[in-house]
């Protein structure tokens, strides 16, 4: 399992960001706070407090690709 920050503030950055996350089989999970929602999930998201960083799960240790794609949302 890996663990990245990112920060979703636009409702674009959430659209891309389950657009590629999607692409993927296996789970990944979205972390604020005490809620965790799966990162597929668009609703999900968007019931987080998105103005804080959110910590995706990512549960396979073969995910290069994806963290690559997901640089863009990496918190800096």
């Amino acid at each position: 399992m890996k663990t990245v920050t990112v920060k979703l503030n636009t409702i674009d950055a959430v659209k891309n960001f389950v657009n590629i996350v999607s692409k993927y089989p296996f789970d990944i999970d979205l972390t604020s706070g005490r809620y965790v929602v799966d990162a597929k999930s668009i609703m999900g998201i968007f019931s987080l407090d998105l103005s804080k960083p959110i910590k995706v799960e990512i549960h396979s240790d073969n995910c290069d690709d994806l963290l690559k794609e997901l640089e863009p949302f990496m918190e800096k």
